[in-house]
This record gives structure tokens, sequence and C-alpha cells, in this order.
């Protein structure tokens, strides 16, 4: 393979190189970080009620009666960051939806996750909202804007420019409009 030789993305990099190039590409037509803090919210708001910490000799358990509201707030945060990662369409729905969540998982699930999950899940629901897809970016330089060629029919006088529209002449008749027939 001589220095002059082209290398063509995909077939001639490492596989490692081409991983992060798919990923880099996939995760910008997506709100990607929206999805991510709201299934890391998602998660402290639905392990927290059931977990227990051991403390030396001595368990501490964190369980209350609000446990299964919490956990379907924390699974349906999760799914929603998922939502937005696999269904950008629907990022408003899934950003409204997983700040409401995050409101409502303050007086039902610890505090929301002890503020951990309540405030990831409220950024993440604030980006999907706010996440806007991006344009393609354009091959080569902008083009001058030019008037646009005449059509077939459309032939212009000599000196005469072309605006766009036809060259049709309208005429008003002075009866109303009315054409009279003879």
């Amino acid at each position: 393979m001589s220095a002059e030789s082209a290398v063509s993305p995909g077939r001639d990099e490492h596989y490692i190189r081409a991983i992060r190039r798919n990923f880099r590409t996939w995760r910008g037509q997506r709100p990607f970080w929206a999805g991510l803090f709201t299934v890391l919210g998602g998660i402290p708001i639905a392990y927290l009620p059931y977990a227990s910490f051991k403390l030396g000799h001595m368990t501490l358990a964190m369980s209350t009666t609000a446990g299964a509201g919490s956990l379907i707030v924390g699974v349906l945060l999760v799914t929603l960051g998922l939502t937005m990662w696999f269904h950008a369409i629907v990022r408003v729905f899934a950003g409204v939806a997983s700040i409401l969540l995050a409101l409502i998982s303050l007086p039902i699930a610890n505090l929301g996750g002890f503020l951990i999950g309540f405030l990831f899940s409220l950024i993440g629901g604030a980006l999907a909202l706010s996440w806007a897809p991006g344009k393609p970016a354009a091959d080569s330089a902008p083009a001058e804007k030019s008037a646009p060629e005449p059509g077939p029919a459309e032939t212009l006088v000599p000196g005469q420019q072309w605006d766009g529209y036809g060259t049709h002449e309208t005429t008003i008749e002075a009866n109303g409009g009315r054409n009279s027939a003879g």
C-alpha cells in the first residue's frame, strides 16, 4: 500500500474506531443525553425503596408503604428514557411525561430517590423538550441565489428581467368584471 492510496472509511480502519464513529453518528440523531439522564433518574427512584444497607451488624432498611408506587414511577422513567433513544419522534411527549413523573416522585418515592432521581429525571425531561434534530450539513459552499430560468412557454422580450412570475397581462373590465356577449 503506497502513501498515495486512499483509505476507505470502514474497511481500512480499526474496528474500535468504526464502532466509536457509528455510535457518535447514532448519538447525534436522537436526544441521547436526555434519555441517559432520564434512565439514570429512574434507577434510584425504583431501587431505593427496596434497598437495605448494612452498617456493621446493623441493617438499615428504607422500605416504605410507597414501594409499589415508586417502582412504577422508576420503571416508567427508564422506559421513557429508552423511548427517547429509540423513538426520537416522541421526544416531546417523553420529556413532558418524565418531568411530570419526576415531580410525582417527590411525595411518592422517598423524596424522588433522595433528590438524585428527581434531579436527573427533571434534567432529562428538560433536555428532551429542548432537543431539536440537526439539519444535514451542505456538501459544498452555498451557491449564489439566482432567479429561476423561464419555462419553455414563457419567452422574455429582450431587455426584460425574469421576476419568477409569468408575464401575463391582466385587464379590468369597466362594467364590474362582466363580459359582454355581443
